[in-house]
């Protein structure tokens, strides 16, 4: 079918393919989306090569990277989420061509929504100011790679919009996860921790989403210290389990002046990345603390956070916290959840029927049926953009290859 015509399909199977924050490899999530809840067919992570890590985290810092470096990415990080998707059809015994669209939400090395000035000589009639934001992962590539028409670079549209670029997921949370009895936050815990409020009952466009602070990369950069790189994060919280809290830093970082400011708004490496946890772990040495009682207060920071920015900025507690992204797994960290905010009810997506470490692949799956659709999918009301729009570029499979005509004998 030619990819102009799946918005006709009443039922479509679209791939999601996503890479964090965290950088640790390629989500892929395929689903089965039509009348009714979407289905997930199949899930699974292909870890990154620690060679091909440390290429990502250059190029997250400005002073290690370059254009022809970010270039020569974009192109291998297309054929690593190619590979990728074909991994997982394999052990999932999925055809390829059973799928209808991917959306793939790239790796993340730049997101500045606020932007910088734009002269007027520049852009006559322009705005004041333009965000920017860089997802690299070249779609052309996943297409040709897999036949497969493809949804990418979700984020630019509502940056043009005069929205944050994000969060994207609140319209899949919605599709998901609403309620029309509890009021539910769901709270992802990825490199960065960010958060959508479901009013019971009520419709989309009541939806509040925004980036609580930092999740798991503080942490993770912090355990990757205390263990000379052997180790990328706190496995079960080990490291902070052993450790002590210091309460009078816990408090300096509690006074960040991210957790004051008003949605929306996100947060990303740029501000709580490895120069922050680097700063982080100096400040600790000089008040001579050990690596599990700076790991300890770290996740004590990502945990009273999230609780912080509930009670400031959420109309009401939730009834239900529902638990996602790689922080559901550790039991330090929900325990000191659970502490902070004592009357909401916690759980984690898996009790819900999604598997957790999917939700974020499931999510671009849905953002791209929308796309394909043409069907506006960012919330103006979590991302701060004037007007729903339709997001994403929109790349059309491969056409299959021409057979050669068979070689005539001489004889």
């Amino acid at each position: 079918m030619d990819w102009m015509d799946l918005h006709r399909k009443r039922r479509l199977r679209a791939a999601g393919l996503m890479s964090g924050t965290s950088a640790d490899g390629v989500d892929v999530a395929i689903v089965d989306v039509g009348p009714g809840r979407p289905r997930v067919r199949a899930f699974g992570t292909i870890p990154y090569p620690p060679s091909l890590r440390r290429a990502i985290f250059r190029l997250f810092d400005p002073a290690t990277s370059g254009a022809d470096e970010i270039c020569r990415m974009n192109a291998v990080l297309g054929e690593v989420f190619a590979s990728a998707l074909l991994r997982v059809c394999r052990t999932a015994r999925i055809d390829p061509a059973t799928i209808d669209l991917i959306g793939s939400h790239g790796q993340t090395i730049w997101h500045d929504p606020d932007g910088v000035p734009l002269p007027r000589s520049w852009a006559p009639g322009g705005p004041a100011r333009v965000g920017a934001t860089l997802q690299i992962g070249e779609p052309s590539v996943i297409a040709q790679r897999t036949g497969i028409t493809v949804v990418a670079d979700f984020r630019p549209r509502d940056l043009a919009a005069g929205g944050q670029g994000a969060p994207l997921v609140p319209y899949a949370d919605y599709l998901l996860l609403a309620s029309p009895h509890a009021s539910r936050a769901v709270q992802n815990i990825g490199g960065v921790a960010n958060v959508t409020y479901l009013r019971a009952g009520a419709g989309p466009d009541a939806t509040l989403a925004f980036d609580t602070g930092p999740g798991n990369m503080i942490i993770d950069r912090l355990a990757w210290h205390a263990t000379g790189g052997r180790l990328g994060y706190d496995r079960d919280g080990r490291l902070a389990r052993k450790g002590r809290i210091d309460e009078r830093l816990l408090c300096e970082l509690m006074s960040h002046p991210y957790l004051s400011r008003r949605p929306p708004k996100t947060t990303g490496r740029e501000m709580f990345g490895a120069a922050f946890a680097d700063d982080l772990r100096r400040r600790g040495r000089r008040r001579r603390l050990s690596d599990a009682d700076l790991v300890a207060t770290a996740t004590a920071f990502t945990a009273l956070s999230i609780a912080d920015a509930y009670r400031r900025h959420l109309p009401a507690l939730p009834d239900e916290l529902i638990l996602c992204g790689g922080g559901a797994a550790n039991p330090v960290l929900r325990g000191m959840l659970a502490k902070a905010l004592p009357e909401v009810r916690q759980g984690v997506i898996d009790d819900y029927g999604i598997d957790a470490g999917a939700k974020e692949a499931v999510s671009f799956a849905l953002l791209a049926v929308a796309t394909i659709r043409n069907q506006p999918s960012n919330v103006p009301s979590a991302t701060g953009a004037a007007q729903p729009v339709v997001l994403g570029k929109i790349v059309p499979g491969a056409a299959p290859a021409p057979r050669r005509p068979p070689r005539r004998s001489r004889a």
